[in-house]
């Protein structure tokens, strides 16, 4: 029987988050739609970084992100993401390693930088980021910790490596080694962007029984699905996901497991500063309750409560004592 030294590892993005604040008038000059993700070029991300105020740099990434938060409230957790042997490497690395996050992963030597999300937040607190993948859209297979996998109760999957080729079959390649080892997959869609040329390949995936736990916001799910509202997405995943999770911002949340329907509302803030990370964190309290066992109520709340920490701030990260207030 595989030893179970580790709570959940989450294989994603390996780039740094570099967030300022702007106004409309930036995002209408620099043509960046509010509330969007798209995907830059080195050179882009150069231009649009000097044209940027003054920034906070951390270690980012959706996954990596969760995998903080899930450390944060005493979980035992690991990522596994590729980065450059350069200076936002080594920001990554100490900074997600600081936070009492495994990561071993060498980095790359391929003329490509570690990855960077500009990370524009406007007055009503929406983000719109901006990501230059670099090096973390080149994991490979074989850059996958395979001892590391088998030792976790839940292996997690960030969906922005589902679309570059090499990463996918990185992600295909630990489903395997996942089940096999008898741990839950679990896969967050992470954005619509991510189905572009992909929703038909995720689909396959999901009915070949690759996912146990889907996380996916209302959006997600419909354009996932090709329905026309949220019942008739959840019609068509349910059949092939045992644990259906879907987060509907200030609606709260819903999961559907073992054929029944939970819904919660979201857990209220003062003031909401910055939604980033809120989708991240709520995963985060979601799997951390998961594995130590509580049922689908107490992992639904605790994950409204981590996500509702995160969004009263600026940052992806926590900075209350997320232990404290969900007391796992």
């Amino acid at each position: 029987m595989t030893s179970r030294t580790l709570d959940i590892v989450a294989i994603g993005d390996a780039i740094v988050d570099v967030i300022s604040t702007c106004d409309d008038a930036f995002l209408e000059q620099h043509r960046l739609p509010k509330g969007s993700m798209q995907l830059l070029t080195p050179e882009q991300a150069d231009a649009l970084y000097n044209a940027m105020g003054s920034a906070r740099e951390t270690s980012g990434g959706s996954a990596a992100n969760t995998m903080a938060g899930v450390a944060a409230m005493g979980g035992r957790a690991a990522f596994i993401g590729q980065t450059a042997n350069d200076q936002l490497g080594k920001i990554f690395a100490h900074d997600i390693r600081a936070l009492g996050v495994q990561f071993d992963t060498p980095p790359a030597d391929n003329g490509l930088p570690t990855g960077r999300c500009l990370i524009l937040v406007t007055p009503d607190a929406q983000r719109t980021m901006n990501t230059c993948p670099g090096a973390s859209h080149t994991l490979a297979p074989q850059a996958l910790d395979e001892a590391l996998i088998r030792s976790a109760q839940i292996v997690m999957l960030e969906g922005y490596l589902f679309g570059p080729e090499q990463p996918r079959r990185a992600l295909y390649k630990a489903v395997e080694i996942a089940h096999a080892a008898g741990s839950q997959v679990a896969f967050t869609v992470s954005d619509s962007v991510v189905l572009d040329g992909r929703r038909q390949s995720l689909m396959a995936m999901i009915e070949q029984g690759g996912i146990d736990l889907l996380f996916a916001n209302e959006d997600e799910a419909m354009v996932l699905t090709d329905a026309a509202d949220l019942d008739g997405a959840i019609a068509r995943l349910q059949p092939n996901i045992a644990t259906l999770v879907i987060t509907q911002g200030a609606a709260g949340a819903l999961a559907v497991e073992g054929g029944k329907r939970t819904d919660v509302p979201a857990v209220q803030v003062q003031k909401v500063i910055d939604t980033t990370g809120a989708g991240d964190l709520f995963a985060a309290g979601f799997l951390a309750a998961r594995a130590k066992g509580h049922g689908i109520d107490r992992q639904l709340l605790t994950g409204g409560i981590a996500a509702a920490e995160v969004i009263g701030h600026f940052g992806a990260r926590p900075v209350a004592d997320l232990a404290e207030l969900v007391k796992l």
